[in-house]
């Protein structure tokens, strides 16, 4: 089976520390999984937060994320502090990808890799939204910040 590749961007438009909580770890007693997802959400809502939208309302619409892939590069353990960052790529007609990097902020060992697959979505009619050109705008306008 082929592995999952993901390249990363030369620069990201977001980056904000998370620390690593017992909740995230498992029983091998390094980040779970679903831990790992849960703190790449958090990262993912103060991003949005950073430019003043939530999940619930960028630009009028909601925010879905319709797939994710994730390349795990090395362990992360309770009490580490992570580095995540954001970039937005993949412009298509209903949404984009928002890919993102971890790191051990101590270290600077890159911990995961991934990207979400997100889709606009008008929660008032339960379908698909179009992608707002004024977010495609915003964020194009923050490349390389």
């Amino acid at each position: 089976m082929a592995r999952i590749q993901i390249d990363l961007p030369e620069s990201f438009l977001f980056s904000t520390e998370i620390p690593i909580y017992i909740q995230h770890i498992n029983y091998g007693h390094h980040v779970d999984n679903a831990g790992l997802l849960s703190l790449v959400a958090e990262g993912r809502v103060r991003f949005l937060k950073s430019m003043g939208y939530t999940e619930l309302d960028t630009e009028g619409c909601g925010l879905i994320v319709a797939d994710a892939a994730v390349q795990y590069r090395s362990e992360a353990f309770h009490g580490e502090t992570l580095v995540a960052d954001f970039a937005v790529a993949d412009f298509n007609k209903y949404g984009c990808d928002f890919v993102w990097r971890l790191l051990d902020k101590a270290s600077g060992r890159e911990v995961a890799r991934g990207k979400h697959g997100i889709m606009f979505f008008d929660y008032t009619a339960r379908k698909p939204a179009l992608l707002p050109q004024a977010f495609v705008d915003r964020v194009s306008g923050q490349r390389g910040a």
